[in-house]
């Protein structure tokens, strides 16, 4: 198995979110590849093989943190079309058959890649009362982010509040089936975005997320109402911070961001 570390949404290395990428030839056992994601131990590591051509989809794609397989990861879909990319594995846009669709990718002359997600439906909830306590701020609004992201989304009262989140992991994590998503409106748009957030997911083994693409589908169509603007900017203000440009499209929410591979290696056992 050959392996290729990959920074993805960012330009630069050590940003942005660390994600494995093995191209296979098949997938073996769900514990060997458990096993693998867990010696990665990124945030998630993902497995695509080729699929026959003249199907719906040109690659079948998995995503595994070191505790568990997920229904939907943008950065490692990023970093794993960067990997066909740059390798020549794959020309020109891409078709992944996943366990939430098939999802595209199209690359871009300029190195950026667009993902083609479907956006996540927002449920407005009542915050329950201990939230706010786990989170160390108090949410103005909070949403269920449907299915395959499996969030709580919150908004909070402004961008300094969601960069100065200190969280209690584990209480956040009896509140979602993965965690939680924290955002606000930005304070200086000049800078370059027009909302920030940050994520927790204490109950797929991450604390925090440097930057999530799967979450963007849900803060994308959020923040586009609110706003009132299809096309936006997003900052994950992690300690590993980057950005995605969304595009709300209805029922599909494109993500666009850069990659950068910085190991690659073999597996020898």
């Amino acid at each position: 198995m050959r392996i290729r570390i990959v920074d993805a949404f960012t330009d630069r290395p050590f940003t942005g979110n660390p994600a494995g990428v093995l191209l296979l030839d098949a997938f073996p056992d769900d514990a060997r590849l458990q096993d693998v994601a867990r010696e990665i131990n990124h945030a998630e590591t993902a497995f695509a093989h080729r699929l026959p051509e003249g199907g719906e989809a040109d690659w079948a794609l998995r995503w595994f943190t070191p505790a568990t397989e997920v229904a939907l990861c943008g950065h490692a879909t990023l970093a794993t079309a960067h990997v066909l990319r740059t390798t020549g594995a794959h020309k020109g846009p891409v078709r992944f058959a996943t366990r939430s669709g098939v999802l595209g990718a199209t690359p871009h002359e300029d190195g950026s890649i667009t993902l083609d997600f479907p956006t996540a439906p927002l449920t407005r909830l009542e915050i329950p009362r201990d939230v706010a306590e786990a989170l160390g701020a108090e949410p103005l609004a909070g949403f269920d982010t449907g299915p395959n992201v499996s969030d709580l989304l919150l908004e909070l009262a402004d961008e300094r509040t969601v960069l100065g989140l200190t969280p209690d992991h584990r209480s956040l994590g009896h509140h979602a089936r993965r965690g939680v998503i924290a955002t606000a409106r930005a304070e200086d748009p000049s800078h370059g975005y027009d909302f920030v957030s940050r994520c927790f997911f204490p109950n797929v083994g991450i604390d925090e997320d440097p930057v999530t693409g799967s979450a963007h589908t849900a803060l994308a169509p959020y923040w586009s109402e609110r706003l009132g603007r299809t096309d936006l900017t997003g900052l994950q203000a992690s300690p590993r911070p980057g950005c995605v440009h969304t595009g709300l499209r209805g029922d599909r929410t494109l993500l666009t961001g850069r990659a950068v591979t910085v190991i690659e290696g073999a597996l020898l056992v």
